[in-house]
């Protein structure tokens, strides 16, 4: 009898422990409207296109700068920047399809030919033909794709440690997972705030600048309602282009391109801005010592001072 119910205390506590570790990584989806009340402000709009409500900020005077972010990230990525930018500039930034509060694409179409067309489809309802334009990551693989494609739009093209040439390094962990059977489904409702962490500290090079609030922000947007999903689905998506044809649309390129690189890009290589570097005819790089793969948000004064200079010459 004893032996019984020290068994059952046993298997109970098992079931206590278990439940508890559960609670503790199980994070429903956030609803819009509650994510609206923390991330939007005075300046957020909100605007149809391809059938979905996309998310944007319109502040300032003068000529355009459209900022796209990357994977995982928001429009707020570009905080710092837009602070500056926008006493001279108009700047128009984004939260993409799949991210921040636009959300999933109901089609499941993440392809960059579908992300460069939606980005025309946006700047054309902004009445918007001729800006700088200024990507990072994946925001930097859009942009450049659609200079290619709109030429006669773009006065200038700056990539932030730009996706689009191939790596040669193991894909981060992150997109392993979202990739594996299994793992991908328990990532749908087991996403602690661990995991975002630990994807920032592969994403910036000085751990110290991670904050709490940086940590809850991308945890909440990755909390949207179809945002989960909408990362599954677009890390299964094929984007691997034949490399050449990669390679001769870089070498098409004939605008005015500056490549700014965080010297310890973990996900994305100098190496890979070097080669982007060498295919683009009309580039200059510019490399930011002690910066990981944002750049723009790690090291907000040494970017910013980079591309102040390049828009400003002539």
């Amino acid at each position: 009898m004893k032996n019984r119910l020290k068994k059952k205390y046993v298997y109970y506590g098992i079931l206590v422990v278990l439940v508890f570790l559960f609670q503790s990584i199980y994070y429903p989806d956030i609803p819009l409207e509650i994510l609206k009340g923390k991330y939007a402000n005075e300046f957020s709009k909100f605007i149809e296109i391809d059938g979905m409500k996309v998310h944007y900020r319109d502040e300032g005077k003068g000529f355009p700068i459209v900022l796209v972010h990357g994977t995982a990230a928001s429009l707020h990525t570009w905080d710092s920047w837009s602070k500056t930018l926008k006493k001279d500039y108009r700047i128009i930034r984004l939260d993409l399809p799949a991210f921040g509060l636009t959300g999933a694409n109901a089609t499941g179409n993440y392809s960059i030919y579908n992300y460069t067309e939606f980005l025309n489809h946006f700047l054309t309802e902004l009445n918007i033909d001729n800006f700088h334009l200024v990507g990072n990551s994946l925001g930097g693989n859009i942009a450049w794709n659609y200079a290619v494609d709109y030429p006669e739009k773009i006065e200038k093209l700056v990539l932030v440690d730009a996706s689009g040439l191939p790596t040669y390094k193991k894909q981060p962990w992150i997109f392993k997972m979202a990739k594996t059977p299994v793992l991908n489904s328990l990532f749908l409702r087991l996403t602690p705030r661990s995991i975002i962490k630990k994807n920032l500290e592969q994403v910036y090079e000085d751990d110290t600048k991670i904050s709490d609030e940086l940590v809850t922000r991308y945890h909440d947007m990755a909390l949207r309602e179809g945002n989960r999903q909408a990362f599954i689905d677009r890390a299964k998506t094929d984007f691997k282009l034949n490399s050449t044809i990669h390679i001769e649309r870089l070498k098409s390129l004939k605008k005015e391109t500056l490549l700014i690189w965080g010297e310890n890009d973990l996900w994305i290589p100098l190496d890979n801005g070097k080669r982007m570097h060498s295919l683009i005819k009309y580039s200059k790089l510019e490399v930011i010592k002690a910066s990981g793969h944002v750049p723009m948000e790690e090291n907000p004064k040494e970017s910013l001072d980079i591309l102040n200079k390049f828009l400003n010459e002539y």
